[in-house]
């Protein structure tokens, strides 16, 4: 298991997230004592000299009530005080995108 240490922590589970610049992705690891975590990384390519930038943060299992709670508050705060329209990214099969608006129906002004 000497060489385990060295490596990141061995991954479970991810889901990949396409979001026009930017990729979202949301992997479960395990810890050395088999308790699970997530990581959030936020995938960006650089303008200037095309280098992938990454953002990522670590979510623990007894943070995960809170982060959701204050995540939740927070995407209700803005659209209850803005139109949010989701972009849907669709994706070919030469990995160009095109990109369609759902509109919420019911939003009200």
């Amino acid at each position: 298991m000497g060489d385990f240490d060295n490596k990141e922590r061995e991954e479970v589970f991810s889901k990949k997230v396409r979001a026009g610049k930017r990729t979202y992705f949301f992997d479960v690891k395990a810890t050395r004592s088999g308790d699970y975590y997530l990581t959030l990384t936020e995938s960006k390519k650089r303008l200037e000299d095309g280098v992938f930038v990454k953002h990522k943060i670590f979510l623990y299992k007894e943070d995960f009530e809170k982060f959701t709670e204050g995540l939740s508050e927070t995407i209700d705060y803005i659209k209850s005080h803005q139109e949010v329209v989701e972009k849907r990214y669709e994706y070919s099969e030469n990995a160009e995108y095109n990109v369609t608006k759902s509109e919420n129906d019911d939003f009200s002004y």
